[in-house]
């Protein structure tokens, strides 16, 4: 049994079967009642494409509850900052052994990052179609 992540959010706008819901991603703190004293806390606003056929279902402005698997939610984690950290780690090991400096090794493994994050980009078609959300209506 697979555990999935769901976040309340409002439907923004529907075009044909794609459906737009803006959710407000909270840190882990921003629930806390000290708040308002730390600096810590966080909040931001991102607006998720979901695919849905029966998107005539929906209205704009109705608030439902976005749904995706956790197991996706760890593979995105994998893609976005585990890779990239191996990545530059790796280089910045392989600039050592091959005896650069340290500078020359570091930019290295920065400009890495570059040529995957643009491998990424144009991924990106394939990784919607993986990373699949789901959509409930809130009663």
């Amino acid at each position: 049994m697979s555990e999935s992540i769901n976040h309340n959010g409002r439907i923004e706008k529907i075009e044909g079967d794609t459906i737009f819901v803006r959710i407000i991603q909270q840190s882990a703190c921003s629930g806390c009642h000290a708040k308002g004293m730390c600096s810590a806390s966080d909040q931001k606003e991102k607006v998720i494409e979901v695919n849905d056929p029966n998107s005539d279902r929906f209205h704009i402005n109705e608030e439902v509850t976005l749904c995706g698997q956790s197991s996706l939610g760890l593979q995105a984690v994998l893609l976005a900052f585990v890779l990239p950290l191996i990545i530059v780690v790796a280089a910045i090991v392989a600039g050592n052994y091959l005896q650069w400096d340290e500078t020359t090794s570091g930019l290295t493994g920065l400009l890495l990052l570059v040529p995957y994050y643009c491998i990424l980009y144009f991924l990106r078609e394939k990784l919607k179609r993986k990373f699949i959300f789901t959509l409930k209506k809130l009663n």
